[in-house]
């Protein structure tokens, strides 16, 4: 099938009643011993977040901001995929695949649509207008859950090909971060002959030998956050990329899990000075969630770490095409420019940014949006 269907955000209010039931009558386990979050989210911020949830929170907000831009759902190699496909008004846009990673969503990108289809309108130039194509990768969201395995970083990049090729395009950019950077990844080296250029704010590199040496303060803070994050940040990594559908059942059957297993992460990795909220607010951080409760995600949306996870730490080819890398400080892995020149041979812009982490465009909408203009900027 080739199909294009409509598609809208549009929850059974039965769902959000079961949903109001379970948050009332969650059980909770005892407090954490420490003062802080080193064994997880403390228990007096969840209770405060679920209370809210429960009596002041309000889904229909999330699903009109859903529906005012237009969404779609299309079958590819066997599989749905919904996708967001907004135009810009300018005759010059061109098209751009942007993709999200875990545990984030679309809704990441929705305060940078407007500014990247219709510059003008936000004090920007025609010039840098794009026609956006946002989807939900496999397995999360409204996107269809594959049955079997085989949903590899490569096949997710030749399907986003196919979805370009379908709306159009036969020229287009990519962008990504998170498992959305491996998809771009992907697509940079599969599908050279229509993606004209690639742009990441998250880097996905292998540092050589020589590249380890005489280390600047950057990179000697880079290996630091990794070694951190190997240490004391991968157990949700290890656990989904073996196994998924154990951490499943929990994840799709308790809300408070599935949230306190989110949340966790917009507390480690965003650029918040100790708390998720000064970065992202409340309503947005459950906005997110509920991408992921509602549609029951949470084992098929693991699966993407047990179907390419260790791909992830083998050495990565080289890739040929423009490339754009964006450094935000609180990124996960922080890759310095000449790690940058080693894997990417056309490195057209770089550049390390003073705010911001995981969720660029979530936390820095302003500064994610200067970036992927002058990024793309030399590829035109």
């Amino acid at each position: 099938m080739s199909d294009i269907r409509s598609f809208k955000f549009d929850v059974p209010q039965a769902e959000l009643d079961d949903l109001k039931r379970r948050l009332a009558a969650t059980r909770w386990p005892d407090r954490e011993t420490p003062s802080d979050w080193s064994q997880g989210i403390p228990l007096s911020y969840l209770k405060t977040v679920v209370d809210y949830w429960l009596h002041q929170y309000d889904w229909r907000r999330c699903e009109q901001r859903l529906n005012s831009h237009p969404q779609f759902i299309t079958e590819i190699d066997g599989l749905d995929f919904q996708f967001m496909h907004v135009r810009s008004p300018h005759a010059q846009a061109m098209p751009l695949v942007m993709t999200h990673g875990w545990p984030g969503s679309v809704l990441e990108f929705m305060d940078v649509i407007g500014p990247l289809t219709n510059p003008t309108a936000h004090g920007g130039d025609a010039r840098d207008a794009f026609h956006l194509v946002c989807p939900t990768l496999p397995g999360f969201g409204y996107s269809g859950k594959p049955t079997a395995p085989g949903w590899t970083l490569d096949r997710i990049g030749k399907a986003w090909g196919q979805l370009m090729a379908r709306l159009g395009y036969d020229r287009y950019f990519a962008q990504g971060g998170d498992w959305g950077s491996a998809v771009t990844h992907s697509i940079g080296m599969t599908e050279t002959q229509h993606c004209v250029g690639i742009h990441s704010n998250m880097p996905l590199l292998s540092p050589g030998a020589a590249a380890m040496e005489n280390l600047t303060d950057l990179e000697k803070s880079a290996v630091a956050g990794s070694q951190k994050y190997w240490e004391w940040d991968s157990g949700y990594s290890k656990e989904q990329s073996t196994r998924p559908q154990t951490i499943g059942y929990s994840l799709v059957d308790s809300p408070v899990g599935q949230a306190a297993w989110i949340l966790e992460k917009f507390w480690c990795w965003t650029d918040c000075q100790g708390h998720p909220e000064n970065a992202v607010k409340r309503d947005e951080l459950l906005d997110n969630v509920m991408l992921y409760w509602l549609p029951g995600v949470g084992a098929s949306s693991a699966r993407m770490y047990w179907e390419n996870f260790s791909v992830l730490t083998k050495p990565k080819p080289q890739i040929h095409l423009p490339v754009g890398a964006s450094i935000f400080p609180h990124e996960i892995f922080r890759a310095s420019h000449r790690w940058c020149e080693e894997r990417y041979t056309n490195l057209v812009h770089y550049n390390v940014l003073d705010k911001g982490g995981h969720f660029a465009a979530m936390e820095q909408p302003v500064l994610f949006v200067n970036e992927v203009r002058t990024a793309f900027r030399q590829m035109r």
